[in-house]
């Protein structure tokens, strides 16, 4: 008996027998649900690999950051302002400077 099905199934007379086209159905249905089920997956395995590359992408821009705000940090400084404004011969100031305060005319009534 088991020996008969096996074999049935094997000749494929399971698709042609009198209950065939409810094979036929589950058949197209399992074959939709394998080709959705491995497009999903590529589609996963396409976004981790975007993932991936723009978290490179993010720890290059980073560093690069860091650079450039190491290098602006370096120019704000006085003694670098004052060298480079030393070739246009200005020079830093010898006196403090003051403080410059204007009355209003409520003040000087």
């Amino acid at each position: 008996m088991v020996k008969k099905g096996i074999l049935d199934i094997l000749k494929g007379k399971f698709l042609v027998s009198g209950d065939a086209p409810k094979n036929w159905l589950f058949i197209i249905f399992v074959s939709f649900l394998a080709t959705v089920m491995i497009g999903s997956s590529h589609s996963a395995d396409k976004k981790v690999h975007r993932i991936a590359a723009l978290n490179e992408e993010v720890k290059e821009l980073r560093s690069q950051f860091v650079d450039i705000h190491k290098d602006v940090q370096r120019l704000k400084l006085e003694s670098t302002i004052t060298e480079t404004v030393a070739a246009n011969a200005l020079y830093p100031s010898e006196e403090p400077p003051r403080k410059i305060r204007v009355k209003s005319k409520e003040e000087t009534e």
